[in-house]
């Protein structure tokens, strides 16, 4: 099956197990965008914007992206140094003055260092209060003496150590080379060339009823609060961005290798190569770039970022060798952003791979006839068409394609578990019960227990207002 045949195959069923994690999770609102090839191919969203307003969330509702904020200045900057504006081995001191005048040892990290992470800078420190929203994020002048204060933690250019103060100070290197503010030049230089009509730098308060209200997590209450939007001064170039999964889909798309004119292909390959691993202890584990973080997912090296906001957690990953791109918003400060664009990149992979165990399906089957989510007393599964295959998956697990059970097709109402855990009902039959309709009411299957077909509920905003 061509690829993109087979991602498409699978989109009904990314739909469906977002659908269940949203609920299982008691996630307040998600958003998701795939795209493949320069197309967005999937855009949904689920849950709700406002929970207590019963604001349903769209496609467009806007997210604070945080942290994705970091790969938009590493873009312009490499677009700066493509321009001949400045170099990448130009000193932060002489774009940043006030650290040479105070002495800080930082003065003479390049830019190319601040960008990789390796410049020594503190993460947000000492007094970090600002994302507890305690008080305001800091202004160019407090950025600077929270750099100053805490000098450089180990030599410059001798480690990883990711800093948030690091890229407050390139947005500030940003304002002196092109003399504007850093929100006009990324805007002009990156969100208008691109079209990207959900992104911007800033929290806009002019837009705030197109923002997505965060929560807080249930990790230390039974429910969920409410929490404000802020802005975020000197460190806008660090978390200050806001946008949609289908902007970041477009965005990412741009920074593959060999498509588009936002970048090079030398300043993309420079920005996406790993320079620093997050484990000394381990060289192949997940990585930085110049503003890109370096990971893997199965088989695959992806590149993008991810974004923790208070009551926003946001994952964007990209492959640079297929352009495929997943982008996942959540709008809860445990949100399983990063969980779930992991899985749905296992699932189109598993869509994909002609080398798949378990039978093909047959030429022109029916799979309507078999799929859809089933429960007993003990459990619950879901009958998925997975590229040429049907797979049984346990929708509860973090990887859907972890451990599935292959299925085999005997007749329009027989399968037979062809392939899986032998702890389970390899080798046997799930046998399917339908009514006058042809619609399955049932199937006999793992263990010989009956399964009923199940969906999520449609819950009202009273009663999602009652979960958050």
């Amino acid at each position: 099956m061509e690829k993109r045949a087979a991602y498409e195959s699978v989109l009904p069923y990314v739909r469906e197990w977002i659908d269940y994690k949203v609920w299982q999770l008691r996630l307040p609102g998600v958003q998701v965008a795939i795209g493949f090839e320069d197309e967005v191919l999937f855009s949904e969203a689920w849950g709700y914007a406002d929970v207590e307003a019963g604001r349903r969330l769209t496609t467009t509702d806007l997210f604070r992206i945080a942290s994705h904020s970091k790969t938009f200045t590493a873009t312009a900057l490499l677009q700066l140094a493509d321009a001949g504006a400045l170099r990448l081995d130009d000193t932060v001191g002489s774009f940043v003055p006030a650290l040479v005048e105070a002495g800080s040892p930082i003065a003479d990290a390049t830019v190319r260092e601040l960008m990789e992470m390796g410049a020594g800078v503190v993460r947000d420190g000492a007094d970090g209060d600002h994302w507890a929203l305690d008080h305001p994020f800091p202004d160019a002048d407090q950025l600077v003496a929270l750099v100053v204060e805490g000098g450089a933690k180990v030599p410059v250019g001798s480690a990883f150590n990711y800093s948030n103060l690091g890229y407050g100070l390139l947005g500030l290197v940003i304002e002196a080379v092109t003399g504007t503010t850093y929100a006009e030049h990324v805007r002009s230089a990156i969100v208008e060339p691109l079209g990207l009509t959900g992104t911007g730098p800033e929290f806009d308060p002019a837009r705030e009823g197109e923002f997505v209200v965060g929560y807080t997590s249930l990790h230390a209450a039974r429910t969920r609060q409410r929490v404000p939007h802020v802005t975020t001064g000197a460190l806008a170039a660090a978390t200050g961005f806001h946008g949609t999964a289908s902007d970041l889909v477009r965005y990412f798309s741009a920074h593959v290798p060999g498509r588009g004119s936002l970048l090079s292909d030398h300043a993309k390959r420079l920005a996406q190569r790993k320079a620093w691993s997050a484990l000394d202890t381990d060289p192949a584990a997940r990585g930085y770039g110049a503003g890109f973080i370096v990971d893997r997912i199965g088989g695959r090296e992806v590149r993008g970022h991810s974004g923790g906001f208070p009551g926003q957690i946001t994952q964007t990953v990209f492959d640079p060798a297929s352009s495929l791109v997943v982008s996942v918003l959540t709008s809860s400060a445990t949100g399983p952003a990063g969980m779930l664009a992991t899985g749905i990149v296992h699932l189109l992979d598993a869509a994909a791979d002609e080398q798949a165990p378990g039978p093909e399906l047959p030429d022109g089957v029916d799979t309507d006839r078999y799929t859809g989510r089933f429960t007993t007393f003990e459990g619950i599964t879901d009958v998925a068409r997975v590229g040429d295959r049907l797979l049984a998956i346990d929708p509860t697990q973090p990887v859907p394609t972890e451990s599935p059970v292959r299925l085999r097709v005997v007749d329009e109402d027989t399968l037979v578990m062809a392939a899986g855990n032998r702890f389970g009902s390899v080798d046997e039959r799930i046998t399917y019960t339908r009514d006058d309709s042809g619609r399955a009411v049932s199937f006999r299957g793992d263990s010989g227990m009956t399964h009923r077909p199940w969906s999520v509920p449609e819950e009202s905003p009273e009663v999602a207002a009652a979960l958050v």
